[in-house]
């Protein structure tokens, strides 16, 4: 085999890469846009590529902050709930002064409330984010028992409105990655979590920390970043739907996973890349808006995403029953 050959395979196959595998779903994600283009004449269409990015900004913002979980070995199935309870939070009878601020101090309560039980209490990730979700979504729909309200206009027009010409929710995209790229790839905070999840994936739960790496600390921080997110991506919601909705972020847990999956990076941690998972919600949102085109039922896509979910873990590699 050619050095050349073997640079190839290695790229698509993400085999001995800290980044996993992104470069086959960016082909998949570059085949089905251009099968779109060649097979349904809306797909190019302005209104259409304009609501594909819309539609898959907050996807995009939640499955940036889920992957902070998952380089550690985490996972985080209370984010869906996060998104409705700001959706519910913006809703009420309150200035935007108080409740924007309140609903990031709040998702921060909630990710550290997470992060604790799982470094501290020793519960399984999916236990303590998964009770999270039941504790978060019961207070939202005590707040919002069903959708309405109206958020405060400001919410509105950072969704709606477009600065130099560039649509606001491109600049949300772009936040969001930089954000997310500088504490990844710009901090130590970003090898840390790299580090901490290379151990935990080979076996070895104190490898980073006989390094001298706080692994508890930057576990439980990850939960916070990805609760903030979510809360973020509550924000871009509620300013599209100008209302507080208790089941606007239904099953968005798994979609984010989904996504992240697809980018590459492996669930039991320690190996995936940014630029993976951007190309993962490619993926997922031009399946998504496909199938809308092709008027495929909101039921079938979801039991389609299950299994693309279930194949696309299927196919890590692992060595032991588990994530």
């Amino acid at each position: 085999m050619t050095p050349s050959s073997s640079t190839l395979g290695k790229l698509l196959t993400g085999r001995g890469s800290r980044q996993g595998l992104w470069l086959l779903p960016l082909v998949i994600a570059l085949a089905m846009a251009l099968w779109l283009a060649a097979t349904t004449s809306r797909f190019g269409q302005w209104g259409n590529l304009s609501n594909l990015v819309a539609q898959g900004m907050p996807l995009l913002i939640t499955a940036v902050g889920q992957m902070f979980v998952v380089l550690v070995g985490g996972l985080d199935l209370s984010i869906g709930s996060v998104v409705s309870f700001t959706t519910a939070i913006l809703a009420l009878d309150l200035p935007g002064y108080v409740t924007i601020p309140g609903v990031f101090l709040l998702a921060g309560l909630i990710g550290a409330a997470n992060g604790y039980c799982v470094t501290r209490l020793n519960v399984h990730p999916i236990v303590a984010t998964l009770s999270m979700q039941y504790v978060v979504l019961g207070i939202t729909r005590v707040l919002r028992p069903v959708s309405g309200g109206t958020v405060p206009e400001g919410v509105r027009w950072l969704v709606e409105g477009s600065l130099l010409g560039l649509p606001l929710p491109v600049l949300w995209g772009i936040v969001t990655i930089l954000a997310a790229c500088k504490l990844l790839y710009g901090s130590r905070y970003g090898l840390h979590l790299f580090a901490i999840g290379g151990g935990i994936a080979s076996g070895s739960d104190d490898a980073a920390r006989n390094f001298g790496i706080p692994a508890n600390r930057n576990t439980l921080l990850a939960y916070v970043i990805c609760s903030l997110f979510a809360a973020l991506a509550g924000v871009f919601l509620a300013g599209r739907i100008v209302s507080g909705d208790p089941n606007v972020g239904l099953l968005m847990e798994l979609d984010a996973i989904t996504a992240v999956a697809i980018g590459g990076t492996q669930l039991s941690g320690g190996v995936g890349s940014l630029h993976g998972t951007v190309i993962g919600v490619a993926v997922l949102a031009l399946l998504s808006n496909g199938m809308n085109l092709l008027n495929v039922t909101p039921f079938v896509q979801t039991a389609i995403k299950g299994v693309l979910l279930m194949a696309v873990v299927a196919l890590q590699s692992r060595k032991k029953i588990g994530l």
